[in-house]
């Protein structure tokens, strides 16, 4: 294996200025796609490690990514938080970036940002859980703090650069599966729906229930932290009614698992009496894998999503004067165990 080898010798073995190679590896525009992929290829191929307090120096940055994190971030948060970070973070390791993660209390928030920003922390943020009503882009850009949001902003989507993906097409499609079933009486169990993502969500529900002329029932609608007690409590409650659900579509695996414990704890089979399609951030720790995945589902990897939105505000960084970038994920529909035809309804 390579010791590794300095900035000199590096230069030296492809054949260009140590200033080209410096510039190549800190994203400056002026270096040409080609020669950038050739130097990053040739860095790691030599196991270059550059010099973090040397390309401080030499480009006037923190070198950094800040994540601030208040604490009503509600409970599902922590696990998707933590797989969307192990994306980023393998992109931040790569262009010698590090991370700093900041929990703050909601009423400190802003100063935290703000904080970054004065004290050149950071050399920009990125946003998550964007609520429907969203004020933090505007701090942000007050701040000329660079900054790339996990979600999207209602009404700034042109004006902000955001990496998300399309909830209310993969919940539509998702509905739409279950309504091909012969299933009628579907449940949702949403996320808290003052945040973007599950008012998206429960957009593309209610929706694609409308084109069949269908309404949806407020009795089998709930808005809640995504837990797997809030799945479970939430399935046998709906399940004793006089007009049980026979579908729930549910927006996340933890609380899919409550819902199949609730179903079960009923006297029911999940794929037989009751059908479940949840929304799956592919968590590596959560694995709904198998030749036929236990749940059918929606699924969009936020590990990706942290590659990739890291990669749009390190472009940023690099490149002040560029617009705005974003990127919109399609989930895929995979089949799995958990759904079936609707039982025939007796008596």
């Amino acid at each position: 294996m390579s010791k590794g080898v300095n900035l000199k010798e590096l230069s030296q073995r492809l054949n260009l200025s140590q200033t080209t190679v410096s510039r190549a590896l800190n994203g400056y525009p002026e270096v040409s796609p080609e020669t950038r992929k050739r130097v990053v290829e040739m860095a790691d191929k030599l196991g270059y490690a550059p010099n973090s307090q040397a390309r401080r120096l030499a480009t006037g940055r923190s070198m950094a990514i800040g994540h601030v994190i208040p604490r009503s971030i509600h409970e599902m948060m922590n696990p998707i938080f933590l797989e969307f970070i192990a994306g980023a973070g393998e992109t931040y390791s790569k262009h010698g970036y590090d991370m700093i993660i900041s929990v703050v209390d909601d009423a400190h928030e802003e100063e935290a940002y703000r904080q970054i920003a004065s004290r050149k922390k950071a050399d920009g943020v990125i946003v998550h859980g964007p609520a429907t009503s969203e004020h933090r882009h505007e701090l942000l850009k007050e701040l000329n703090l660079p900054f790339v949001v996990h979600g999207r902003i209602p009404g700034a989507e042109n004006e902000t650069s955001w990496i998300d993906m399309n909830n209310r097409r993969a919940f539509e499609r998702a509905t739409n599966l279950l309504l091909d079933l012969g299933h009628t009486r579907i449940a949702l169990l949403n996320g808290l729906e003052n945040m973007d993502f599950a008012r998206r969500r429960r957009t593309g529900f209610e929706e694609a229930l409308a084109a069949r002329g269908l309404a949806a029932d407020p009795a089998l609608m709930r808005s809640a932290d995504m837990t797997e007690p809030y799945g479970c409590d939430n399935a046998m409650e709906m399940l004793r009614i006089e007009n049980p659900p026979t579908a729930f579509l549910v927006s996340s695996m933890i609380t899919a698992i409550g819902v199949a414990r609730g179903v079960g704890q009923c006297g029911l089979k999940t794929g037989k009496d009751v059908s479940i399609i949840t929304h799956d951030d592919a968590l590596s720790f959560l694995p709904n894998s198998g030749e036929v995945p236990i749940f059918t589902c929606t699924r969009s990897s936020v590990r990706y999503a942290g590659q990739k939105a890291a990669e749009l505000l390190l472009a940023m960084i690099a490149d002040p004067g560029a617009k705005p970038a974003s990127l919109h994920l399609d989930a895929e529909l995979i089949i799995g165990q958990s759904t079936g035809p609707a039982p025939a309804r007796t008596g």
